[in-house]
C-alpha cells in the first residue's frame, strides 16, 4: 500500500497567512509570495539544468485538511504527486500536489500523465486559472521522513506554501517547501 507521503511523516501544520505577516526571513517571503508560475521563477533564476525528479505518484488518501480544501469526502482518494524541482541535480524545492478524480477528466486528463515534466508549465497554460486559499507552513525537522530529511540535507525547519487552484469549476491543491539552496538562487541577491 501506497504511504499517504513520501515526504512526511506527519502533515505540517497549515495556516492562513501573508508572508509579510510570518516570522520567516526576509528571502523565503519572496519565494512564498510568488503569484506566477513558481516554475518560470525557477527557470528564470537558474537557465539551464532546471529538472523536476518524480519522488512518487499514485492514488491515495489525502490528508483530511487537503480532503476539506478540494470538498472531498475523508477517506476519498486523489492522485497524489510528490517531486523535487532541483537546478543540475542541486534540489529547490519540495511539491506535493492532490487532485482529485473529478479535476483528471476531459481536457485536464494530462495532469496525471506528467511524469517529470513541471504541473506548473501545464496549470498556468489554462485560461481563467484561478488561485485562492493560500496557506502557510513551517515543517519541522520532525514532519520530514527521516530519508527525505538526509536525502535533501534538511537540518532546520523548511518554510512552504500551499494554494488551492480552480480550472473549469475544478480544483486542486498544491503544496511547495523551499529547501535552504533556492534561497543561493541569484533571483534573491
Amino acid at each position: 500500500m501506497y504511504p499517504r507521503s513520501r515526504l512526511f511523516q506527519r502533515e505540517p501544520v497549515w495556516r492562513l497567512a501573508k508572508a509579510s505577516e510570518l516570522t520567516a526571513p526576509y528571502a523565503i517571503k519572496s519565494w512564498l509570495n510568488e503569484s506566477g508560475s513558481l516554475t518560470a521563477r525557477l527557470k528564470h533564476a537558474v537557465g539551464q539544468g532546471f529538472g523536476v525528479r518524480l519522488i512518487g505518484q499514485c492514488w491515495g488518501s489525502p490528508y483530511l485538511d487537503e480532503a476539506a480544501l478540494l470538498g472531498l469526502q475523508p477517506r476519498r482518494r486523489a492522485l497524489i504527486r510528490e517531486v523535487l524541482l532541483h537546478w543540475r541535480g542541486q534540489p529547490l524545492v519540495l511539491a506535493r500536489s492532490v487532485i482529485p478524480p473529478r479535476t483528471l477528466r476531459g481536457i485536464h486528463c494530462g495532469m496525471a500523465h506528467l511524469g517529470e515534466r513541471p504541473l506548473g508549465e501545464l496549470l498556468f497554460a489554462y485560461r481563467g486559472l484561478q488561485r485562492s486559499h493560500l496557506e502557510m507552513a513551517r515543517a519541522k525537522l520532525s514532519d520530514w521522513k527521516p530519508m527525505v530529511a538526509r536525502d535533501f540535507s534538511i537540518e532546520s525547519p523548511v518554510w512552504g506554501r500551499r494554494s488551492l487552484y480552480q480550472v473549469d469549476q475544478v480544483s486542486l491543491c498544491v503544496g511547495e517547501f523551499f529547501l535552504p539552496s533556492v534561497l543561493m538562487l541569484p533571483d534573491n541577491q
